[in-house]
């Protein structure tokens, strides 16, 4: 979505969106991903952002819980570590590096609007390295929809899902596929694998984020060879206030071995 900079987001996206963000996680594997950390959480937030994950889950975890939070962009990094308080402890790391991860001690791992940006590649080598849950919420899977409707949507949506499936600096993205062929590869290793979908449901309340959101869409679109995208972009710009929106999204929890009925227990 607009706003991603190779594997990277700016603020003013990242606070845009994270009202919408919130408001679509799912709220049973939210509790079960809090649940799954334990009853002391040492939490590796990948591409924490400004610590929207943070916020997301801190409600929901023991008094004391310590973060991880690994990003590129130093001003991100600062802000996330602000969100978590002094139990947190920042990384300024190259998400291509899983090696360079700090796993020691880690008892969840979360990942938010990520694995879309990411190759398959990627993904397997971190289910391959991970023996602890992990959290990845609100992966982009190809869906969108307006209402009202305009004939050119449907062209729009699968040059967008084109684009997202380009290389975003680590190799051809699995955009839309991400969520499927993620749960696909952390059962193949060995985790118990919980979903749920996590649409954007926006409404006309929502006008400024939905500016945003379209105007990365047609420039997307328009990269990847559609002509009408720069035309239709303006026109749903400027309906944006009356417009209903909604973009499809996934959450994942993958817990090893036999762990998913405990936390949907406790989770519950």
């Amino acid at each position: 979505m607009r706003g991603r900079s190779d594997v990277g987001f700016s603020a003013d996206w990242l606070a845009l969106r994270e009202p919408a963000d919130h408001a679509a996680r799912d709220a049973g594997l939210l509790r079960q991903a809090a649940a799954a950390a334990g009853p002391a959480p040492v939490i590796l937030d990948l591409g924490c952002g400004t610590g929207s994950t943070v916020r997301a889950l801190s409600p929901h975890l023991p008094e004391g819980a310590r973060w991880r939070l690994v990003d590129n962009d130093p001003e991100l990094l600062e802000r996330a570590a602000s969100a978590a308080g002094a139990h947190a402890q920042t990384y300024r790391l190259d998400l291509a590096d899983l090696e360079a991860l700090p796993l020691e001690g880690v008892t969840l791992v979360t990942a938010s609007a990520l694995l879309d940006l990411m190759p398959e590649a990627w993904v397997r080598k971190l289910a391959a390295r991970l023996g602890v849950p992990f959290y990845a919420a609100l992966s982009y899977d190809g869906r969108m929809s307006w209402r009202p409707a305009d004939p050119r949507d449907e062209a729009i949506t699968h040059a967008f899902n084109r684009h997202q499936r380009s290389d975003k600096g680590m190799g051809a993205a699995l955009g839309p596929d991400a969520a499927p062929v993620a749960a696909t590869i952390f059962a193949d290793a060995g985790f118990d694998v919980l979903r749920a979908p996590s649409d954007w449901q926006l409404g006309t309340g929502s006008a400024p984020l939905q500016a945003e959101l379209l105007a990365g869409i047609a420039a997307a679109a328009a990269e990847v060879g559609d002509a009408q995208a720069e035309a239709w972009g303006a026109a749903r710009i400027k309906a944006a206030p009356d417009t209903l929106c909604q973009i499809g999204h996934g959450d994942m929890l993958a817990l090893p071995g036999n762990a998913a009925r405990e936390a949907a227990d406790a989770g519950a």
